[in-house]
């Protein structure tokens, strides 16, 4: 065999030695901002995995329409926390581990929870959406808000805003001791309100902002007000998002 011929399979076959060895990290190190042709979400309504629970599959209405999406910058994560990788009920590993931060998204919008939810199929789920950051970072990555209007509400870890639409938004599991706003304040839409975190009180979670919204529906004729889906709201708002027109 001539000498180059020789080493030319040296190097080939170091270089494949050296692919199949290497392991994909499980946590995640770092995000990038994506582009609108990589943004990929599941239907409406159907839930992942699927003995999650039931949605509310086909209803694509945007009960939010033009309101700005509620992390400040892309990309971001919908996915169930509860049935995600690490969660209570999910898959085994850590809660960082990167399938939680990929696309396609999943609504997670009426999952198996014990909080009554009239519009739920079975009358009972998970009250918004839950959505994870670019990165699994605690308070590094900040909650906007989605419309104009004023701060009703800070607790423990929960902040409500009271759009000037009428409607109102809660934002769990954001930091408390580096929030950027206060009660009765008056915000612009888009405005810093937190640092998405962890925080559950006394009670950890994953890190995560759970979103969601109350508005007043006719259910059975007579007018109630109730949480209402958001995922095709926020699929409308990240796409806006990502055009760099949110």
């Amino acid at each position: 065999m001539k000498p180059y011929v020789a080493l030319i399979l040296v190097i080939l076959l170091s270089a494949c030695i050296k692919i199949k060895d290497k392991k994909p990290s499980p946590i995640v190190q770092g995000g990038s901002t994506p582009s609108l042709q990589q943004f990929r979400y599941t239907l409406s309504g159907k839930l992942s995995p699927s003995y999650s629970g039931i949605g509310r599959v086909g209803d694509n209405y945007i009960y939010a329409p033009n309101i700005r999406f509620p992390i400040e910058n892309a990309p971001a994560y919908i996915n169930s926390q509860v049935y995600g990788v690490g969660g209570l009920y999910g898959k085994a590993g850590s809660l960082c581990d990167r399938r939680n931060y990929q696309y396609p998204w999943h609504d997670n919008f009426c999952e198996k929870r014990d909080w009554g939810m009239p519009m739920c199929p079975s009358g009972k789920g998970h009250q918004g959406v839950d959505i994870r950051t670019a990165t699994c970072d605690k308070k590094k990555y900040y909650a906007v808000a989605v419309e104009s209007g004023r701060i009703s509400y800070i607790g423990k870890y929960t902040v409500t805003l009271r759009g000037n639409s009428g409607r109102k938004y809660r934002y769990l599991h954001l930091d408390s001791n580096t929030l950027q706003v206060a009660r009765g304040q008056t915000v612009r839409r888009g405005q810093r309100i937190g640092l998405v975190s962890d925080n559950m009180g006394k009670t950890k979670t994953s890190i995560h902002l759970h979103f969601d919204m109350k508005q007043t529906i006719v259910i059975d004729g007579v007018p109630k007000q109730v949480y209402v889906p958001l995922y095709s709201s926020m699929v409308d708002a990240y796409k806006r998002l990502l055009r760099g027109n949110p």
